[in-house]
């Protein structure tokens, strides 16, 4: 029996969560004690156990430190320690946060908002079991049968070889024997199951008219004066000083094909290994995204995808795709829209099987309850967005049997439209009355309405941050006085005059994904917002017909990389006037000022800390003794910008160090320029040096904001701005967005949120419904036309929302 001991707490006072006759017991509660992850101030806290908690506060207020940073870290590392130290060494190497105690963990199971990657392999089918479970049901009832379940799958191939088996013998001995066996699975053999092949353009991999040793080969990486070199010229294969284009056709052969042989150079065994395999291997087969920017440049430039012809981008062998259920072969299967699947599966009446079609109607059902029924299980995972991968992974969590768990959430609201919002509370509901801890990091009121708990953070975000500032039930949060609280009811009205468009983007026929044929004039020189439902097209009328125009600037939801390296003055380019001044005011090398360069510590080469490794035990993490983790040598401290070393200036926070290089020995026109546009997206908290690792989700979002505001086009195209930002952020965004405009850009935004939308100057509502129920203009207009026609869903949300 669960009690919500803290439900009564209110605003946090004299009287700490635990404390009096109403303590709560261990069994009932998460007990939080001393927790300082990040900008946490050792604070203490409760948790009720079995009760839908919801976590608030503005960005960067500590929500995400305690939700995930400690509460799920902790657990995760408590689970990891059950295994052997053998099988921990293969897993990551997880610290203990910073907390003076944990009490009452229960396994804890993260859904955030990471995307699933983009690995060629792995699709909304295979990430969701939903392709196992349609490969056993096809091996099944399959006809012609072509062999276990194995056989429809593009992950595995079909091999045969030999290999010896052990007979016995009818005197009780045995005898080996050689055999011969085949494994049979569906991966197309032209594509090796990816749906593409590849094509090399070879001029963009050599000049012909150089030999290697005049470094005729231009793939980035491939310098002749390293190794590379060594095993070129020790291979034998071909002559170094002759100009490619004489090679015979056995040498560019084996320049360029020849598969991996073992070869031995200056008596070391080292592998050699032709120009193409080499390539796909250590290029082909990573996530584009995690590039190098000059790699991805040579890959853009060098190589071209185009749809397998032997399995027409299905990816399955012809033997797979000869095998049928009712006149339909698996890749069919996954290619229809999940919510004309769970009607075709419905649709098979085999009892052999009933248990196995209960399961995947279940599975189907789950998408369409989730608001994804608009996918097809073939569709590659890295294409979802942030909110659709969440929501992907959300899926195999919905049938579990497992109880009384810790489950948590990242603004599980992000990319919903306010129709499917009540859904997703449903399910955070369900999840709930099965006996698990449900917590939820949500700024949505439409989310923090159904909280049992909540737990608001602030006052205000990194150093402002890191406070419990309340504590109970909804109603006390509406009362508390804390900046969530006051603005819990806000509302947006609807604009009295809207701005006039100078002209406009003219889209054509646009037929990318979903969309029909789709005509549609866009204003410029306004603020337009692009709404529907998920799945109905708006980010396929933004990506086909809109980004990539010139003058167009694109700030979708990518994610940033960064490493621990990585900062928001090094993101942004502040670093370099930074850099510059430095070197200018001291008659120096700019190189100097740069951790990741000449200034480096040598100690620490510039990461300010000291990792030990211990084996299979976790990594140790220490601050440098040498810098006392400023990161830079003690001779490069002694030069001075405005009486501040280059290490105290990247403590500074942006709001700081705007008014630093503002004006007097340290002003810097460039770098002012870039802290404005920080501090304009409302990161003025922020300090220069920071790791990117320790940003929050909608801190990223907003510092990618900021660094393409600078960019020189006059369209600016924003994928839910909105995005991780608090209630009373989102009127700062807004001005932002009206201050673009009045500077005479023209601002398109995608959006959910009914505050943008009634704040624009014209809508664009796509619909009516998802995938194949989508891809239609249902209006255009002005929010006030929207909310007097309430034809649509987003007419009738917003109609609803601007009442009140």
């Amino acid at each position: 029996m669960s009690t919500d001991t803290t439900a009564g707490t209110g605003t946090r006072g004299g009287t700490g969560p635990g404390q009096g006759a109403h303590a709560a017991d261990s069994h009932d509660v998460i007990r939080v004690q001393g927790a300082r992850v990040n900008n946490l101030r050792d604070i203490s806290i409760e948790i009720p156990k079995r009760r839908l908690t919801v976590f608030t506060g503005v960005s960067g207020s500590g929500k995400s430190s305690l939700v995930f940073g400690t509460v799920a870290a902790e657990s995760q590392r408590l689970i990891n320690e059950t295994y052997s130290a053998f099988v921990q060494g293969f897993m990551p190497a997880l610290a203990r946060p910073e907390v003076d105690l944990l009490e009452g963990l229960t396994t804890a199971i993260i859904v955030d908002q990471e995307r699933m990657g983009s690995n060629p392999r792995s699709t909304v089918g295979t990430a969701t079991d939903a392709n196992a479970m349609l490969r056993i049901l096809f091996s099944r009832l399959g006809k012609p049968s072509i062999g276990p379940p194995n056989a429809y799958s593009f992950n595995v191939p079909s091999v045969k070889a030999s290999g010896a088996i052990t007979v016995e013998r009818g005197d009780g001995k045995t005898r080996a024997e050689k055999a011969t066996y085949n494994r049979l699975g569906g991966m197309c053999p032209r594509c090796e199951g990816t749906g593409a092949v590849t094509d090399f353009d070879l001029t963009a991999l050599y000049d012909d008219a150089k030999s290697l040793s005049e470094g005729a080969i231009t793939v980035p990486g491939y310098s002749m004066e390293g190794w590379f070199g060594r095993i070129y010229a020790g291979s034998g294969f071909f002559n170094m000083d002759k100009p490619i284009a004489k090679f015979t056709k056995r040498e560019l052969h084996d320049l360029l094909y020849k598969e991996p042989v073992k070869i031995k150079v200056e008596g070391i065994n080292l592998t050699y290994e032709g120009l193409i395999p080499k390539i796909s291997k250590s290029m082909l087969s990573k996530d584009p995204e995690a590039m190098q920017p000059h790699i991805r440049a040579f890959v853009d430039r060098a190589i071209t995808f185009s749809t397998c012809p032997e399995c027409d981008g299905t990816r399955i062998s012809p033997e797979a795709r000869s095998s049928k259920i009712d006149g339909v072969n698996i890749a069919d299967v996954c290619a229809m829209q999940i919510s004309d699947l769970a009607g075709w599966v419905r649709g098979l009446k085999e009892p052999s099987v009933a248990p196995l079609l209960t399961g995947l109607q279940h599975l189907l059902d789950a998408f369409a309850e989730i608001g994804l029924g608009y996918l097809s299980l073939d569709r590659p995972s890295g294409t979802l967005s942030g909110g659709e991968s969440q929501r992907t992974k959300m899926i195999r969590h919905l049938g579990s049997s497992l109880t009384d768990v810790t489950y948590v959430f990242d603004e599980p609201t992000i990319g919903l439209h306010p129709h499917d919002i009540a859904r997703m509370n449903q399910l955070l509901l369900q999840l709930r009355d099965k006996g698990n801890t449900v917590l939820v990091v949500e700024h949505k009121p439409e989310t923090i309405g159904i909280a049992d708990h909540v737990v608001d953070l602030g006052p205000g975000a990194g150093t402002d941050g890191g406070t419990v500032t309340f504590e109970g039930p909804l109603a006390g949060l509406r009362d508390s006085g804390t900046l969530t609280g006051r603005h819990l009811g806000d509302r947006a009205r609807l604009k009295e005059s809207v701005r006039p468009s100078s002209s406009s983007l003219q889209v054509r026929a646009a037929a990318t994904n979903n969309l029909r044929d789709v005509d549609v004039d866009i204003p410029l020189g306004v603020l337009v917002a692009l709404t529907g439902v998920a799945g109905s097209g708006k980010s396929s009328l933004i990506t086909g017909s809109v980004s990539g125009r010139e003058g167009v600037v694109t700030v979708d939801q990518s994610p940033i990389r960064g490493s621990r390296r990585s900062n928001p003055a090094t993101y942004t380019g502040l670093l370099e006037p930074i850099r510059k001044a430095f070197a200018k005011a001291n008659g120096v090398k700019p190189a100097l000022f740069s951790s990741n360069s000449e200034g480096a510590c040598p100690a620490c080469n510039g990461a300010g800390v000291i990792y030990t490794e211990l084996g299979v035990m976790a990594t140790v993490e220490s601050v440098c003794e040498d810098c006392e983790g400023r990161r830079f040598q003690a001779s490069v401290l002694e030069y001075r910008l405005g009486g501040k070393d280059i290490a105290e200036v990247l403590a500074l926070s942006v709001t700081d160090a705007e008014a630093f290089f503002a004006e007097g020995e340290a002003a810097t026109p460039a770098a002012h320029r870039i802290l404005g546009q920080l501090a304009d997206v409302g990161l003025g908290y922020l300090h220069l040096g920071q790791p990117l690792t320790t940003l929050s989700g909608g801190e990223r979002q907003r510092l990618k904001l900021a660094t393409n505001m600078g960019g020189k086009g006059g369209i600016y195209v924003l994928d839910e701005p909105t995005t991780g930002l608090h209630l009373a952020d989102v009127e700062q965004l807004l001005a932002l967005l009206d201050r673009l405009v009045d500077a005479g850009k023209s601002v398109i935004v995608i959006e959910h949120h009914q505050a943008v939308m009634a704040h624009a100057d014209w809508i664009i509502d796509l619909g009516p419904g998802a995938g194949r129920d989508g891809g239609r203009i249902v209006f255009e207009g002005t929010p006030a036309d929207l909310v007097a026609d309430a034809s649509t869903l987003t007419g009738e949300h917003l109609a609803e929302y601007v009442a009140g």
